[in-house]
């Protein structure tokens, strides 16, 4: 018993055309499911849920309140000279300073506090 094959003209044979078509028939009658958006769990901070934070301080940055020095990034190079990223941190005191009348904590880099260019607050 030999049995011939009669090939579409697109190259797909009608057994595999007719298993696309119930399968895209089938997606087709599912019910639409809803969007479930989450906030990610980096933008939440914990004991507040999923509240805004509006009315929390925000982080002060690591850089000098005076002159802006920030961390700066290079190499950290090995015996066999391989190169690792690193970060080069500026040496920051958090200071209490005479902030027009007020005082406020804030970094500042030895440079600055060496050279006086802060107010100290009493």
């Amino acid at each position: 018993m030999l049995s011939t094959v009669i090939a579409d003209p697109s190259g797909v044979s009608s057994a595999a055309a007719r298993s696309s078509a119930r399968f895209f028939e089938a997606r087709r009658r599912l019910p639409e499911m809803p969007m479930i958006r989450a906030i990610p769990s980096s933008y939440r901070v914990r004991g507040l849920g999923r509240r805004a934070c509006s009315s929390m301080p925000r982080p002060m940055a690591k850089v000098c309140h005076s002159c802006g020095k920030k961390p700066a990034f290079g190499n950290s190079r090995s015996h066999s000279m391989v190169a690792t990223r690193r970060r080069f941190n500026p040496n920051l005191q958090k200071v209490r300073i005479d902030d027009g009348g007020s005082s406020r904590r804030v970094y500042v880099c030895t440079r600055c506090l060496k050279a006086n260019k802060v107010v100290k607050a009493v």
